[in-house]
């Protein structure tokens, strides 16, 4: 059984731009309600990039705070489980140790590991610190979102147990999709992997695509967390 913490929270305003965001979360010890979107009660400020069923729920390993306080010692007392806005903190998995595809267990809820996180800009604002968001995801620190298979209820007592395993693991596969050039036949593995998030699914396909097209050209950068709207 691995234990963990659960956090929700609400709407609030960044502190630079005042622009909304569902990054301030709060730690919950009682009884919560999982639904197909995540926990109920839990917020999102842009649905376009954040939450829906294959993002219900954030896991953040809580051993990446570390490395960030180290690299950004400026944010360090910020950097505590869940700060970056995750649902589920735990010390004892990371990115080599869930498939995707898994099939986790918490409390009464089924939980499938679908898709990394991608990071966001305003978690640069919230820590006050340029470039988080590009080192967490560069250095592949990103955590997991789940979908929910089986709503149900749970608290952080119940721990996360593993049902079924997936296939392809989460950290090998966010370092295939960072390679200049992956093997065309392991990327499309990737992309037929059962339980993997749909829009993931369709950026891969995307991507094996161009690369058939264009066998001997240089691909083109694609920044690993959403920029800034005026700077994209």
């Amino acid at each position: 059984m691995t234990q963990i913490k659960l956090f929700l929270g609400g709407i609030r305003p960044l502190p630079e731009s005042g622009r909304p965001t569902g990054m301030y979360k709060q730690p919950v010890d009682g009884r919560i309600e999982i639904g197909p979107e995540g926990i109920v009660g839990d917020h999102q400020a842009d649905r376009r990039v954040h939450g829906g069923p294959d993002k219900a729920l954030h896991l953040y390993p809580a051993a990446h705070y570390a490395r960030l306080a180290e690299r950004f010692p400026e944010a360090a007392s910020q950097l505590v489980p869940g700060s970056l806005g995750e649902n589920i903190s735990t010390a004892e998995l990371d990115e080599h140790a869930v498939r995707i595809g898994d099939i986790w267990r918490l409390g009464t809820a089924r939980l499938q590991v679908c898709q990394p996180r991608s990071p966001c800009w305003k978690i640069d604002e919230r820590m006050a610190a340029d470039g988080m968001a590009e080192f967490i995801a560069h250095e592949r620190l990103t955590g997991w979102y789940w979908r929910v298979l089986t709503p149900g209820t749970a608290c952080a007592g119940d721990g996360l147990s593993l049902d079924t395993p997936g296939t392809i693991n989460l950290g090998e596969a966010q370092f295939l999709c960072q390679m200049h050039r992956p093997p065309v036949a392991d990327l499309q593995a990737l992309a037929e992997t059962p339980g993997i998030a749909e829009n993931w699914r369709g950026k891969l396909l995307q991507r094996l695509s161009w690369l058939r097209q264009h066998p001997s050209e240089t691909p083109p950068q694609q920044p690993g967390f959403h920029v800034k709207p005026e700077n994209a």
